[in-house]
């Protein structure tokens, strides 16, 4: 593992900020961020992310690495929620496997942004359409999670339409935000565009230290209702996105030869979703506990992700 690597990333003021939010419910702490400054905050990220990779797209010329990068993020999207919900059903039954292979094959756009300012800091560069990736990778993961529940539980004979569901994944706020504004991105006029900069890119980092600020706040709240499921979950938490992310690291090579884009691929692959799953599973599966697999995504992995686990996916790719 690339030493400087990880002390850079634990010393991102980015991710001191997620430790003081945990600090500050173990302490008790007074403080809080207003549920409508969250929301804002959590549209502002998503919005900048995605206009700023708009730009990057209209500037990249459609070719092969486009495509194939675009099929490989299908693939993972299909693959991960599959393996993970016959790894889980028969430990947290077939409800909560669903909803947490849902969240496990889908993204977490903080992650992801979390390892674009990290690339940032290193100097490496990566291609615009990895945006594009991380929406794309949203929506089918959560419809697999959903048929894998209607195929293998027997006891509910519900009528879901996936018609529905497919279009409640891509009209969910977090994901058209994400979508709407990359497509803003990528068709504007890019003198236009610069008159912008400002708000999508120099506030970018402190906006995403404010965000993580509450991330720690509400990961440390949950995590205690987590606790009583036992050891199992926790270890999937860290094992299974380890996993994947190091053999995305791997494979990515076959599709890109940047690092920085091998680097996002991975974490994609070990991310998990705590915005959109949970708002599409709340619609399609209530029955879903939302104290296990929310905590299992906030709390365990995505910690994990910005910590332990960047380095070791960016080690993979440099020994390959």
């Amino acid at each position: 593992m690339n030493v400087d690597v990880l002390i850079s990333n634990l010393t991102n003021p980015v991710l001191l900020f997620f430790v003081l939010g945990i600090i500050a419910t173990m302490v008790k702490s007074d403080l809080k961020i207003p549920e409508s400054s969250s929301k804002f905050i959590s549209l502002y990220l998503l919005f900048a992310i995605g206009f700023k990779g708009g730009q990057e797209l209209s500037h990249s010329e459609f070719d092969a690495e486009i495509i194939y990068s675009i099929i490989f993020a299908i693939v993972l999207s299909v693959v991960v929620p599959i393996y993970t919900f016959f790894l889980l059903k028969k430990k947290v039954g077939i409800p909560n496997a669903g909803a947490i292979a849902a969240a496990y094959g889908s993204v977490s756009a903080v992650t992801f942004v979390t390892a674009v300012s990290f690339l940032e800091n290193q100097g490496i560069s990566f291609g615009g359409h990895m945006v594009a990736i991380m929406a794309i990778m949203e929506s089918p993961a959560i419809i697999v999670g959903v048929v894998l529940i209607v195929i293998f539980d027997r006891t509910q004979k519900k009528n879901k339409s996936i018609p529905k569901l497919v279009a409640h994944s891509f009209t969910g706020g977090s994901v058209l935000m994400l979508i709407g504004s990359l497509v803003i991105g990528l068709i504007a006029d890019a003198s236009q565009a610069r008159g912008i900069e400002p708000f999508t890119t120099d506030i970018f980092k402190g906006f995403l230290s404010l965000f993580l600020l509450e991330m720690g706040m509400v990961t440390a709240s949950r995590i205690k209702g987590f606790k009583k499921h036992g050891i199992f979950l926790f270890v999937f938490g860290i094992v299974v996105p380890l996993l994947n992310g190091v053999i995305v690291a791997y494979l990515s090579q076959y599709v890109t030869d940047s690092d920085g884009n091998r680097l996002l691929f991975a974490i994609l692959g070990a991310g998990a979703s705590y915005i959109a799953v949970p708002a599409t599973m709340k619609l399609a599966e209530p029955r879903a506990d939302t104290g296990i697999y929310v905590p299992m995504a906030l709390g365990v992995t995505f910690p994990f992700n910005i910590t332990i686990g960047m380095p070791i996916y960016y080690a993979v790719i440099q020994m390959f």
